[in-house]
């Protein structure tokens, strides 16, 4: 089996900022991951390309297919496949220069990588030998993953021209799946966002998640954000004889877009129980899904076949990444809000790419913007942020609504809607009146029905306006950036970028940056400390016992991080004194916070 051409991959990020990225790094071995929630952005991105190419562009309609949303998801990825192939195949048939993209594709791996060594050889020698060489590079040259992503809770029910719902197999989810599962791409699926039994059932019927000789042809990957929910989803999938191909860590609160935070544990102890307890997950699901594959007739999974564990989230230097493969057994790493300031990589609109370049970090905040109610990591002074303060100053607060994913809400309807929309808002707003609340209170109300921002839209408007594609509604972007953003300052090319994460350069000016282990556990120092605030005067016994285990879990994760950094962290004694600095300040806060809040933590200050 040939090694793997890069170390990190490129995560999903929004709808629209890496809608079109496999067109942009396959070619260079690069594995990056598409959204399919919005077929509509989908289906214009099938347009732009095959107009730019010259290819014949057939619309796949609404009203004309039942299936449109499936439909538009196949077409679009046979499209980049097709575009990614074409790129590769010239690469192969192309004379090496220093300015070509063979050339670029061995110039970009790390240095210590195999074929680095080869290509080096191959520009160094001549006649016969360079021929040689020259096959043999060409021969590695093969195209990174066009992965896709689905948000398992974006799983809206559909309906028909009467109004009456569609069955199952046409939900948002199931039919983006669907789409992935009809298209000619050999990839990976991730599911992110947690567990969705109808979704999950509907996996049994994509014929190529199962193996053939060891191989799949395509693959399923889990997002989880803990070991016992990776389990269990596992162990559900197994039992439908569909293999869990990779899991994919990402961190709690150090991440863009939706934060999912746990229960308080931390990246670094739930990487160390996997390091721990992966080989016996293996061999479960393997015992599981091999005897289900026996009773549907189908061919077994070898034992030699293993799940990958990846990990994403606030990684920012060479050695974090070199610490996580090497002492976790990280198979690969996620570079995510970094790339945002990568024209060559990621699809964004000049003018929030210059927001990204400026945000320091007063600048990038948790926000309550997501109709779904989960906090969400932005930035401030977004186009879209200033579009929904222009509605509510106007008397109209929130969105049309015009493409509906997020619709869940039905206080006030039958059928659901969504928080972000004028007729969840407008209603919302009539009840908060009749409630005659103190001036304080009311705003205080007012503001959190308001920030709710259409992101359906909005996350899909970067695209639309870089490309210039047409559409009859006000597009105003917004963008998920995670709190790393803050210590990125200038707009870069892919070499420079892929140069910082292997270590041969520093984009990272502030030397104040504290390890992305040290910066997630102060986000969730923080998390907590604004649980506290929001809860009523008497404290339900519930709630002192999920907070209670949250800031116990921060604990144990506290001196997990202190011994790890005295005994197993690979860096310099000065930066290790700064991180064990670091790890006590942030001790010496949650000790602070867990006294002065004895009516929810009293058991915990009698363990102390």
């Amino acid at each position: 089996m040939k090694q793997q051409a890069h170390d990190f991959h490129i995560p999903v990020m929004g709808t629209a900022f890496t809608i079109d990225t496999p067109y942009k790094v396959a070619r260079f071995g690069i594995s990056s991951v598409v959204s399919i929630g919005d077929d509509e952005l989908c289906e214009a991105m099938r347009k732009y390309y095959a107009e730019m190419y010259h290819i014949e562009y057939v619309p796949i309609n609404k009203k004309d297919d039942v299936d449109y949303r499936a439909k538009r998801i196949t077409a679009y990825l046979n499209l980049l496949d097709d575009l990614i192939n074409h790129q590769v195949h010239q690469m192969k048939v192309t004379p090496f220069t220093d300015t070509s993209d063979n050339t670029k594709f061995f110039e970009l791996l790390k240095n210590d990588h195999p074929m680095k060594a080869v290509f080096n050889s191959m520009i160094a020698s001549s006649g016969d030998e360079r021929l040689r060489l020259e096959a043999q590079c060409k021969d590695y040259i093969a195209p990174g993953a066009i992965d896709v992503n689905i948000m398992t809770k974006l799983d809206r029910t559909n309906y028909d021209k009467n109004n009456e719902p569609l069955p199952d197999e046409y939900s948002d989810a199931v039919s983006a799946l669907r789409g992935f599962a009809n298209s000619k791409i050999n990839a990976g699926i991730v599911f992110s966002a947690g567990f969705n039994r109808r979704l999950f059932a509907h996996c049994e019927n994509v014929a190529d998640f199962y193996n053939q000789d060891g191989e799949f042809k395509k693959r399923l990957i889990l997002k989880v954000s803990d070991y016992r929910s990776s389990l269990i989803q596992g162990r559900f999938l197994a039992k439908k004889g569909i293999w869990v191909s990779e899991y994919r860590i990402e961190s709690g609160l150090n991440c863009g877009g939706h934060a999912f935070a746990t229960d308080g544990l931390l990246c670094g102890p739930i990487m160390e129980e996997f390091k721990k307890n992966k080989p016996a997950l293996d061999d479960e699901c393997h015992a599981i899904c091999n005897d289900v594959l026996s009773k549907k007739g189908k061919a077994r999974i070898p034992h030699n076949v293993t799940s990958k564990v990846t990990y994403q989230g606030g990684i920012g230097t060479d050695s974090e990444q070199q610490f996580l493969m090497n002492y976790y057994n990280i198979a690969s790493t996620g570079w995510a809000t970094p790339f945002l300031l990568v024209p060559e990589v990621t699809t964004l609109d000049n003018a929030t790419r210059l927001l990204l370049e400026k945000a320091g970090k007063d600048d990038c905040y948790l926000s309550g913007v997501s109709p779904l109610g989960v906090p969400f990591n932005t930035v401030k002074n977004t186009e879209s942020e200033h579009q929904k303060l222009e509605r509510v100053e106007s008397g109209r607060p929130g969105s049309p609504c015009p493409k509906g994913h997020l619709i869940f809400d039905t206080e006030f309807t039958k059928k659901p809607i969504c928080k972000a929309s004028v007729l969840y808002q407008k209603r919302k707003i009539e009840q908060l009146k009749k409630l005659d609340l103190v001036s304080a209170d009311y705003e205080d109300t007012f503001t959190k029905i308001i920030d709710k921002a259409c992101l359906c839209e909005d996350l899909a408007a970067p695209a639309l306006v870089e490309y210039g594609i047409e559409n009859n509604r006000p597009l105003k972007s917004t963008v998920c950036a995670g709190p790393n953003i803050a210590y990125y300052n200038k707009i870069v090319t892919m070499k420079e970028m892929i140069d910082h994460i292997y270590g041969r350069i520093n984009l990272i000016e502030d030397a104040n940056r504290p390890s992305f282990f040290v910066a997630e556990l102060n986000m969730y120092i923080q998390y907590l400390t604004n649980e506290l605030k929001s809860l009523s005067e008497k404290v339900s016994q519930i709630e002192i016992k999920r907070l209670s285990a949250f800031a116990q879990n921060l604990r144990d994760g506290m001196q997990y991080y202190i011994d790890l950094t005295k005994e197993k962290y690979t860096e310099t004694e000065r930066y290790k004194e700064k991180m064990l600095s670091e790890f006590n300040d942030a001790k010496l806060r949650l000790d602070a916070l867990i006294e002065n809040n004895p009516q929810v933590f009293s058991l915990l200050m009698q363990l102390a």
